[in-house]
């Protein structure tokens, strides 16, 4: 689950962070009014959108005064922000945020994140913050340190010293960048993150460290545990599909290509796509509606699949275990009496009660091609829908 930067702010702000003094608000009045408590030279207004690239979309202005920020404020709100992590279709900036100005001295780079590899938590530091980290990787690779340390309730004090070491920082900062990294650290195991991204950090002239922007989700499996961060969730920021495929507890992804999946189990759903792919077409969606899927659910599956008008065609692709084949062909004919299928659609049934579910699909006086395994149904959905 992502959250918003001025939320991320506070919850790192909670563990001991400097961040820089800020209000967000849903309405450009409000921001104004709140933003006039702020004691600073300059304002900095960020749109609040879950996307990175927003200073180079125009979703990042520096203003000198409150009437230029007032009116930069209405220019913004409402605006739909395209970056390289939105796609075409952008984002419409529906919350803003301001906080006061810093005077950077210098930008660093940093993260943490789950290293599922190693089992271990990484960080990954380098002197090159403000820019896309990928290109730096990709260019100058010697400019980022990764160090993964070991899940403990505290990060040790020699692992802290490896992280900040490529800053090269004088004593003074360099004791604020290893407390920063500790509160990272308690707050990334306290809050069960998945990633923490701060770029860019920055050292003021005033040779204060502070984190000038920041990035954070969190484990979706683990948010039972903590309410007050699901309080956070935007459903704004999400696909309204996604939104309806979580009420029925369906893994779904909704992707830019042509042919719906369904599938049972997250593996085989992999392999469903990538043999897609093999013949020349794209999905339209990773969906694995689960183990032990009731007929509703492979029902209200189908359903938000074709409500993607994307979707030129459909392939179900079952292997019966703990799911039988017989309740999944009647959660498609279930569902097919509800909407309209007018789709070119290809099942493939394997397994527990395969023939079972083949006869209840046949009987039903569907228009469905049947194949006999995985490869075999890949080459007729996309031959289908040519």
């Amino acid at each position: 689950m992502n959250i918003h930067e001025h939320q991320a702010k506070q919850i790192l702000k909670k563990y001991g962070a400097i961040v820089p003094q800020g209000v967000f608000a849903l309405s450009v009045d409000k921001l104004v009014e709140k933003a006039k408590t702020l004691i600073t030279k300059k304002y900095v207004l960020k749109a609040q959108i879950h996307a990175g690239g927003r200073g180079k979309a125009g979703g990042v202005k520096i203003l000198d005064t409150i009437e230029e920020l007032s009116e930069a404020a209405k220019e913004l709100m409402g605006k739909t922000l395209v970056t390289h992590q939105t796609g075409p279709e952008g984002r419409e900036v529906k919350r803003l945020y301001v906080e006061e100005s810093s005077s950077i001295e210098k930008e660093f780079y940093l993260s943490c994140l789950v290293d599922r590899a190693s089992s271990k938590i990484a960080f990954i530091s380098s002197d090159q913050g403000g820019m896309d980290i990928e290109e730096v990787a990709k260019n100058t690779p010697e400019k980022i340190i990764t160090t993964k340390v070991d899940l403990n309730n505290e990060i040790l004090e020699k692992d802290c010293e490896k992280i900040v070491k490529i800053f090269n920082l004088n004593d003074t900062s360099k004791i604020q960048a290893i407390s920063l990294i500790k509160s990272i650290y308690k707050m990334f195991i306290k809050t069960d993150a998945n990633m923490v991204e701060i770029n860019p950090l920055i050292l003021t002239k005033e040779e204060k460290i502070i984190c000038l922007d920041a990035k954070v989700n969190f484990d979706s499996n683990a948010l039972f545990r903590h309410p007050e961060i699901v309080e956070l969730r935007d459903l704004n920021e999400e696909d309204p599909t996604e939104i309806e495929a979580s009420k029925h507890d369906l893994a779904y992804i909704k992707l830019d290509g042509s042919i719906g999946c369904m599938v049972n189990g997250a593996g085989l759903a992999m392999a469903t796509m990538d043999i897609i792919k093999l013949y020349g077409k794209e999905p339209a969606n990773f969906l694995d509606v689960g183990g032990g899927a009731s007929k509703e659910k492979v029902s209200a599956a189908l359903k938000i699949i074709l409500s993607d008008k994307n979707v030129k065609g459909i392939l179900i692709n079952i292997f019966g275990g703990i799911m039988r084949c017989d309740v999944l062909a009647q959660g498609v004919v279930d569902a097919a009496k509800e909407i309209n299928i007018s789709v070119p659609l290809v099942v493939r049934l394997a397994g527990t009660n395969f023939k079972e579910g083949k006869k209840i699909l046949d009987s039903s006086g569907l228009k469905l091609i049947s194949a006999e395994n995985l490869d075999d149904a890949a080459k007729k959905i996309v031959e289908a829908i040519k």
